[in-house]
């Protein structure tokens, strides 16, 4: 496991009413970091979590296409109310800018609007907000890391060299600011062959444990590369919504409790939260 420094950091305060806040990201993009946090978002709800899922990415929020969300939100008061779909609560920027319109931002408006998904939103009572980031470790992240109560951090990775370097510098970046690592995903880790079942390692093989081991963090588990997670994702019926004997479904229900075993043991850590009454 990884070693955090002790020394206290400042609270940040609390997002009334969610227990968890957990922050999905990579260092790089094209690991399937927002299919990673929709899969997973899903699979704690069907695990009997109170679920939301914020789309972070306000660059490219592909969040909406995923989960098959069409509507916009509504506000009630000055609190905007999330999506509910696949009983999950969404909020992304693609409802607020949907279509093909690029959103030209710059640090300041940046900062706003992550401010307003995290605390304008009605989330409710909530065990697990699931953040999907953008890939690397820009803008919003740090303004992510400043303002939020964050549980913890799960990176996506492929097996690649390629992705597994810039994978190593998201975990550094989250170690230096003092959020805990949650885990490694090796996400397209393998395919297996339709015709014959055997394993074939389109991107190399063992480069995800690997490296969570170099690193001393948890390495959380494979995810397949499978033609029925982007047809899923493509569709807005991510593969996690299967029967729970699946395969498919049974490797995000696999991954939902290793991320829910690794923020019981943050939390431990953190040890019990003391109220003094008048």
């Amino acid at each position: 496991m990884a070693t955090h420094p002790t020394q206290a950091e400042p609270a940040k305060p609390p997002i009334p009413g969610i227990q968890n806040v957990i922050a999905v990201g990579s260092g790089k993009g094209g690991v399937g970091k927002t299919t990673v946090a929709v899969n997973l978002a899903i699979a704690l709800s069907r695990q009997g979590k109170r679920v939301g899922l914020l789309d972070a990415d306000v660059y490219g929020p592909n969040v909406p296409l995923m989960m098959g969300v069409r509507t916009q939100p509504h506000a009630i008061g000055e609190r905007i109310q999330p999506i509910q779909k696949h009983g999950i609560h969404v909020m992304s920027m693609g409802f607020l800018n949907p279509g093909d319109k690029p959103l030209v931002w710059r640090g300041p408006m940046l900062h706003s609007v992550i401010q307003q998904f995290l605390r304008s939103v009605d989330w409710g009572e909530l065990d697990y907000l699931i953040i999907d980031l953008p890939p690397g470790t820009g803008d919003v992240q740090i303004t992510l890391i400043q303002t939020a109560p964050l549980t913890g951090s799960i990176i996506v990775t492929t097996p690649s060299d390629v992705s597994l370097e810039d994978a190593r510098k998201a975990v550094n970046m989250f170690e230096q600011v003092r959020v805990p690592i949650l885990g490694i995903v090796e996400n397209m880790s393998y395919l297996t062959c339709p015709h014959c079942g055997d394993r074939i390692d389109v991107f190399s093989y063992g480069g995800g444990r690997r490296t969570a081991e170099d690193m001393k963090v948890h390495f959380l588990g494979e995810l397949p590369l499978d033609p029925d997670v982007r047809v899923g994702g493509d569709t807005g019926n991510p593969v996690a919504l299967r029967e729970i004997d699946s395969k498919r479904a049974g490797d995000f229900l696999a991954l939902a409790t290793e991320v829910q075993q690794r923020a019981l043991e943050v939390n431990a850590r953190k040890g019990p939260t003391i109220q003094i009454e008048d």
